[in-house]
């Protein structure tokens, strides 16, 4: 008998969109990819993951795919933040489990989520909605510098700023309008928050359970790159206990609550956790990963199995920790290669190192996820022996880039 599909719109092109598929595989399922281009995975080919040409820009598109298969269809799910709606809708379609595609596609524009938290009372920084250079510095004059500025619909912190003036938020504003990233969506709107200075931490949920508490560690300013993750985060019981609260307050006001979501949080100077943006999925950066490490709950298997109709309960096996580093580019030019890998490998605790990057490719430094060229992931019975054997294995990893410089090629 033929296994049913898993079909899977668009993907990540790294990281979990392969543990989709194998959660699938695992699962008895048959993942597939509808993708425009599946060549843009390098993971399809290196896993023989079977995939057709589809037009993933709309629900009809995917619907026009999936009639084209053979057999049943399970569940129609995405890993892609972008493709979440349409795959959401494209399932209600064929009466399959999903989340609520309105309440998806609303919560990605990030204008309309802080407008519906403050109504609901979630607590969150001050904010402004602005069209124009001009308006987004009238909006940072009225909240009070320095302020941070962020594309109304994106991901991964791209063209994300710190601002300390006029003239930086007006720059900043036409950074964002112009498209910097592939990756970013065209933008018309920009938001000015108030900047949070406290610790930032994420929630990770699935439903409304949340099933941790995940430290992160901010690159240098004005970019908020997020350059490591510490799970669970080392906080006292009281201060957990409020993150998650403010957490699922925030999921259930946004009328979330089916599947993955990551909600990130920060602290502001008077103390009080406020929402930073809600996610509709699972946490990015292998923070999926790290959680399995330290607590046996593999969040990327169950998002699979709920999209299948085979949700199953939550059920921690160990109390450890784990933490996640990056590899950042520090310079532009053609990776060449990455050294230190095999000795990083070998260090005791470090059970993963990645390299997301592909040897040949341009390197642009663009200050969001996107300079990240590997991981390391280290695990422990706590927090800070963790900490220690990632920064340890990060420490022995140097990425090898070529430039040209004055008419020659250099290296570093």
């Amino acid at each position: 008998m033929t296994a049913a599909w898993l079909v899977l719109v668009e993907s990540n092109t790294t990281g979990s969109g392969r543990l989709f598929c194998s959660c699938a595989r695992q699962l008895g399922l048959r993942p597939v990819l509808l993708a425009r281009d599946p060549a843009r995975y390098p993971y399809v080919a290196a896993d023989d993951i079977e995939h057709r040409l589809a037009d993933t820009g709309s629900a009809a598109g995917v619907l026009e795919a999936c009639r084209d298969l053979d057999g049943t269809i399970a569940g129609v799910t995405s890993s892609s933040e972008y493709f979440i709606a349409t795959s959401a809708e494209a399932a209600r379609e064929l009466g399959l489990p999903h989340p609520d595609p309105g309440a998806v596609r609303a919560c990605r524009d990030k204008h309309a989520q802080r407008v519906a938290l403050s109504r609901a009372g979630v607590s969150c920084p001050e904010y402004a909605a602005a069209h124009t250079p001009d308006e987004a510095a009238s909006a940072a004059a009225r909240i009070g510098y320095p302020v941070v500025v962020k594309p109304a619909s994106g991901t991964g912190s791209i063209a994300v700023r710190l601002c300390r003036t006029g003239s930086q938020v007006r720059a900043a504003v036409e950074h964002a309008f112009c498209r910097p990233d592939p990756a970013l969506p065209p933008q018309d709107t920009v938001l000015i928050e108030e900047y949070l200075t406290g610790a930032e931490y994420s929630a990770e949920l699935i439903d409304f359970s949340v099933v941790g508490i995940t430290r992160k560690l901010l690159g240098g300013e004005p970019f908020f790159v997020e350059i490591g993750h510490d799970f669970p985060a080392p906080l006292p019981a009281a201060d957990q206990a409020a993150l998650e609260e403010v957490a699922v307050a925030a999921v259930r006001a946004l009328g979330l609550g089916w599947g993955g979501a990551h909600v990130e949080l920060r602290y502001s100077a008077a103390g009080q956790a406020c929402v930073v943006e809600v996610n509709p999925r699972l946490a990015g950066g292998m923070i999926p990963r790290a959680v399995q490490e330290a607590t046996g709950i593999d969040m990327i298997f169950h998002v699979v199995a709920a999209a299948a109709g085979r949700p199953e309960p939550l059920r921690p096996q160990s109390e450890r920790a784990a933490s996640i580093r990056f590899l950042v580019a520090g310079e532009e030019g053609t990776l060449t290669g990455v050294r230190g890998v095999a000795e990083a490998t070998r260090l005791p605790g470090v059970v993963e190192v990645g390299i997301t990057a592909q040897i040949g490719q341009r390197v642009v430094l663009r200050h969001s996820f996107r300079d990240r060229l590997g991981y390391v992931i280290a695990s422990a019975a706590g927090n800070a022996e963790a900490a220690r054997a990632a920064d340890a294995a990060l420490a022995l990893l140097a990425a090898c880039v070529t430039h040209v410089t004055a008419g020659r090629a250099a290296a570093s």
